[in-house]
């Protein structure tokens, strides 16, 4: 028989897991989330609307088991509603995947009360998840996974809100790895190029999007549920602590 302890290393089995991921009814969390439950995880998603969220666990449940919450993490008190929820469906929770996200433009166009909500949901529900994620765990192991951009280092002057807070959340990601490495908590940043979502919407058609991924200038969300996946499935002693995931062909657009 051939020895093979040499070509591979010993991964982690998701069987069994119980994952929260949050902005997991549409786009790049969804994905995710699917592809986590068809590997036996059971996975507890969140979005903004009911309809959404229907639509997800439908997905899901042809593939593994889940269940959600339809929350706004923007508002004052979602974080921990949403643990609870998902605390009291799971029995627990090992892997975070923190992804709730919305697009933001310039700070110049916009409102402050739009500037506020975008901080709001894409930095601060970043962070709040972050030290939720750490309570729950509860001196088990665990694994937080933030879902940031290539918008924080390809910087454009209608970028300055959106870069500004992916920029603000590589550098939590890599405080945190160091941070939580002690108490047995991986924290791993995964950073998209352009990707086809509804957050492209309506810049973007979904016709153009197609277009796009055909092309190889966009991905397809599924490609960085693949990348989750991927660090996920590590040794425990093993951190993947940045994977970046772009388009073949995209430039520095």
């Amino acid at each position: 028989m051939t020895d093979l302890s040499d070509a591979h290393t010993k991964v982690t089995s998701l069987a069994g897991k119980r994952v929260l991921v949050t902005g997991g009814t549409t786009g790049i969390g969804r994905a995710i989330a699917v592809l986590l439950a068809s590997e036996g995880a059971a996975v507890h998603i969140c979005g903004r609307t009911a309809e959404h969220l229907q639509d997800a666990l439908t997905r899901v449940a042809e593939v593994g088991t889940g269940s959600g919450t339809v929350v706004d993490l923007g508002e004052e008190g979602a974080v921990d509603r949403i643990f609870a929820e998902a605390t009291a469906a799971l029995g627990g929770l090992d892997i975070v995947v923190v992804n709730a996200a919305i697009a933001a433009e310039g700070l110049s166009t916009m409102s402050a009360e739009d500037v506020r909500y975008a901080v709001a949901v894409d930095f601060t529900a970043y962070v709040m998840s972050a030290h939720a994620a750490i309570q729950h765990f509860d001196g088990a192991p665990g694994d937080i996974v933030l879902i940031g951009s290539v918008s924080a280092h390809v910087l454009g002057p209608g970028s300055t809100v959106y870069a500004g807070i992916k920029a603000g959340i590589a550098g939590f990601a890599e405080a945190l790895r160091r941070e939580l490495g002690e108490k047995d908590i991986k924290v791993s940043l995964v950073e998209p190029g352009k990707t086809g979502a509804d957050m492209q919407l309506p810049d973007i058609s979904d016709a153009e999007q197609r277009k796009m991924i055909g092309e190889e200038t966009m991905l397809r969300a599924e490609d960085i549920g693949v990348g989750v996946h991927y660090l996920l499935t590590q040794p425990r002693r093993a951190v993947v602590q940045q994977l970046t995931i772009v388009p073949r062909a995209q430039g520095d657009e």
